[in-house]
């Protein structure tokens, strides 16, 4: 039984290691061919922020006039009529129906999240595959364990930067509702209304470079391995006179 099982858990690491191969070798290439044409279509390329206005379908209603009752209390004075205070619109249901997502960002977040999902896995699978092929500790001859080293670290860093890209997305829908539940409750403030419109360019912005610097960093993994690939695969000389030289 334990044989069998130590069998299987080679065939995953062998697996691994082929799939690691065939990634560096012929998908990343393919990969960053296919990001840099991406990165050349009119969802990113000279885009202007007016494009990606999109109305946030909350009317300004029309101004409520203060009581006339001098016989109020001062304090009762300062109240508008009923459903409107100091504190801004007591919102009970928008007029218009719901407030939507930017659409033209949603579109753009459904095309981003899919690459930055991808580089997770592929980095995850790199991580791996160094991991496997860093030999037991020994003393002497470790120039090639140090190189190894470096670049598992490499790839643990792009990993990492992938996963915040995913919370600078996140963090955006969050942002923007608050915004859009001010504009609710304080319609006739332009203020509130124009952060939305600069929150939305600014992830705009966001967007484009987050598709860009998973393209970097799929050419920065694919660099690093390929110029290190034989002492990655091959850390330590079977000929230890040659660690001499």
């Amino acid at each position: 039984m334990a044989g069998e099982i130590s069998k299987k858990v080679q065939e995953y690491k062998d697996s691994l290691k082929s799939k690691a191969e065939n990634l560096i070798l012929k998908e990343f290439p393919e990969t960053i061919v296919s990001l840099n044409d991406l990165l050349e279509t009119p969802a990113f390329k000279n885009r202007h922020f007016s494009e990606v206005y999109y109305d946030l379908n909350i009317p300004v209603p029309d101004p409520i006039l203060l009581k006339d009752d001098d016989d109020m209390p001062p304090k009762k004075k300062v109240k508008y009529d009923n459903s409107i205070s100091q504190d801004g619109t007591k919102v009970m249901l928008l007029p218009s129906g719901s407030v939507p997502s930017n659409k033209h960002l949603v579109e753009l977040i459904d095309i981003v999240k899919p690459r930055i999902r991808k580089l997770m896995e592929d980095s995850n699978l790199l991580k791996m595959w160094i991991s496997f092929m860093i030999p037991k500790i020994e003393d002497g001859n470790n120039f090639g364990v140090s190189i190894q080293e470096d670049t598992l670290a490499e790839v643990q860093s792009v990993e990492a930067e992938a996963a915040a890209f995913f919370d600078q997305i996140s963090r955006y829908f969050i942002s923007r509702g608050k915004l859009v539940s001010k504009v609710a409750k304080y319609p006739h403030l332009d203020d509130y209304r124009r952060a939305v419109e600069e929150l939305d360019q600014k992830e705009y912005l966001g967007l484009w470079l987050v598709m860009a610097e998973v393209r970097n960093r799929y050419c920065s993994l694919h660099d690093i391995v390929v110029k290190n690939l034989d002492k990655i695969k091959k850390p330590r000389s079977s000929n230890a006179a040659e660690s001499l030289y």
